[in-house]
């Protein structure tokens, strides 16, 4: 079975946001009454609430006299958003992720519906009383809808993103060009197949808007809190992001399909970007790129298309080996853009240098088997780089 998502635009009345709105809150509540309640008897007892637990606590608070407005939510919204609260603390105590959070009424809002959602004439159906919400389907929904995510952007748009199966496997391909990418700030990929190296410039998407950004943004800060002027301007900022966000979004999606389009592997680094985001001078620059979020997008593209990603380990020295003779230099700083080899005396561009290196190491490690990310994210720590 093959899972597919589509995010679509829905266009709720005023009655329908004010019953979306009533259920964020819900879900929301929740969330926070039960990441507290496990907290608590965590302190206690030791031991966390398990989903049958803290599902167990919610009948009785829809009957008691300050929460029983609960009843009026849907009820598999709030054991959607127990589910997705038990898989959080385990991804946390697995180490893929942070320790829950308290969610907030300001910002993102979001619950989902685990079943019972229909697509009608071309519109969304939500289960409850929420009924058949206008939608904008750009393109058909294929397979068995599995789970709809229903969110509200801070700038006041309702998007749905609909989770579908669809029979069959995944298919595998042998065919195509093999391709490695050096991420950085200046030229976002430097990419080679092996024979041309192609740089694709960084769009700085933050930059482009940063003034516009600033204005609005000291403009914000002289309206009084809490007044509707300063809640209504909110979303003027809020729109700003949105279009950065869309931006750098559109350029990752549009970069990422031409190189998956015509490929069989895909290699790149296994970069630490968390630790790379500490360093106060580059940390804008580096945020603004998506380095991990082109990463995904490349990985899901190549899944569905039976190709492979590969991450080279973030220790392999690609910058400062020779890709000629494989000799390697002791240090290479940031502002060196060209080098020459002392021992082959070849002239070396940098990023192209270091692309050709992470190709050729990809292509090691595919030959070793080493297909999963998993596998690949422990990469070769050791200094003796065969010729591949």
């Amino acid at each position: 079975m093959l899972h597919k998502a589509v995010q679509v635009r829905l266009y709720p009345s005023i009655e329908q946001q004010t019953l979306l709105a009533q259920t964020f809150g819900c879900s929301r509540w929740w969330w926070n009454h039960a990441l507290n309640k496990s907290i608590e008897t965590y302190k206690e007892t030791g031991k966390g609430l398990g989903r049958s637990a803290l599902n167990a606590l919610l009948p009785a608070l829809k009957k008691a006299e300050d929460t029983k407005w609960l009843a009026e939510c849907y009820s598999q919204v709030l054991q959607a958003t127990t589910l997705n609260l038990t898989t959080a603390y385990k991804n946390f105590f697995e180490g893929r992720a942070r320790f829950p959070r308290f969610k907030s009424k300001h910002g993102k809002q979001s619950i989902q519906y685990p079943q019972n959602v229909k697509i009608v004439d071309g519109n969304v159906k939500l289960p409850g009383n929420i009924g058949i919400v206008k939608a904008k389907i750009h393109r058909p929904i294929e397979g068995k809808i599995k789970a709809v995510t229903v969110s509200r952007t801070p700038s006041g748009k309702y998007f749905a993103s609909i989770l579908t199966e669809v029979e069959g496997g995944i298919p595998t391909t042998t065919e195509g060009k093999i391709y490695g990418i050096d991420l950085g700030i200046k030229h976002f990929a430097v990419v080679t197949d092996g024979e041309k190296v192609s740089k694709y410039d960084n769009p700085k998407h933050l930059a482009k808007h940063e003034k516009n950004l600033k204005r609005k943004q000291q403009k914000l800060a002289r309206k009084q809190k809490g007044s509707n002027s300063r809640n209504r301007y909110k979303k003027v900022v809020a729109k700003v992001y949105e279009r950065v966000s869309n931006s750098r979004q559109d350029f990752l999606h549009k970069l990422s399909y031409k190189l998956v389009s015509d490929s069989q592997a895909v290699i790149v680094e296994n970069l630490h970007v968390k630790g790379m985001v500490r360093n106060h001078n580059l940390a804008k620059a580096i945020s603004d790129c998506g380095w991990g979020m082109f990463i995904n997008f490349l990985a899901y593209k190549l899944e569905r298309k039976g190709a492979r990603l590969i991450e080279v380990d973030r220790w392999f020295p690609s910058s400062k080996l020779c890709s000629n003779c494989f000799y390697q230099i002791g240090e290479m700083p940031l502002d060196i853009r060209e080098w020459t080899c002392p021992q082959c005396c070849t002239h070396h561009d940098r990023d192209g240098n270091a692309a050709n290196n992470i190709r050729a190491e990809g292509i090691r490690m595919l030959a070793c088997g080493w297909f999963s990310r998993l596998c690949c994210r422990r990469g070769s720590k050791t200094k003796a780089w065969a010729k591949v």
